[in-house]
């Protein structure tokens, strides 16, 4: 079955970290009666998924990276990498990316509303909204850029292509009619 991935571990380990920090916080109080200790495995968890994501996953499965820069006077700029568009993504593993990419955060902002009836939760419901939504802002921008970048790629090469067919057919003409 596992054949049909480009990248089966990667896919793996993007699905564990990202259904592990749910399965804990919402059936981390079956196993501990501590608190302490779930909030620690879900935050955990969701940093690395956080971090796999932005720097593994995200680069093997659909081609893309994000990262923000902060420059010398303070700002920030994002700043993006994008596979070559000649070396096209197994769609599969592009599927599953984003379509976890976005369910997760909606299933994390759906529990950031059982947190008004238990607010100690709000914490780790929070710091999961914030990594999620920074991933899925980053690859959404990420793809945009990419796209924009692959359409001006592709233009240019066509406008290239087309200014020297039009020379050479001129030149040709000329040839012939003056020679």
């Amino acid at each position: 079955i596992f054949k049909i991935y480009s990248h089966p571990v990667a896919l793996v380990f993007h699905l564990l970290f990202r259904t592990g920090a749910i399965i804990i916080y919402l059936f981390g109080g079956i196993f501990t009666e501590h608190e302490t200790f779930i909030f620690i495995i879900c935050v955990l968890l969701l940093s690395f998924d956080f971090w796999t994501v932005k720097n593994v996953t995200g680069r093997l499965l659909v081609g893309l990276r994000w990262w923000n820069d902060i420059q010398p006077d303070g700002t920030n700029v994002w700043m993006f990498e994008s596979r070559d568009p000649s070396r096209p993504v197994n769609p599969i593993d592009s599927r599953i990316f984003w379509i976890s990419l976005y369910v997760t955060i909606v299933i994390w902002i759906l529990l950031a509303f059982s947190t008004l009836l238990h607010p100690r939760w709000l914490l780790i419901v929070a710091v999961a909204i914030a990594l999620n939504a920074a991933n899925v802002v980053g690859y959404t921008q990420c793809d945009k850029d990419a796209k924009k970048k692959w359409a001006t790629n592709f233009a240019s090469r066509a406008a290239t292509a087309n200014s020297s067919m039009v020379g050479r057919l001129f030149s040709a003409g000329l040839g012939r009619f003056f020679g």
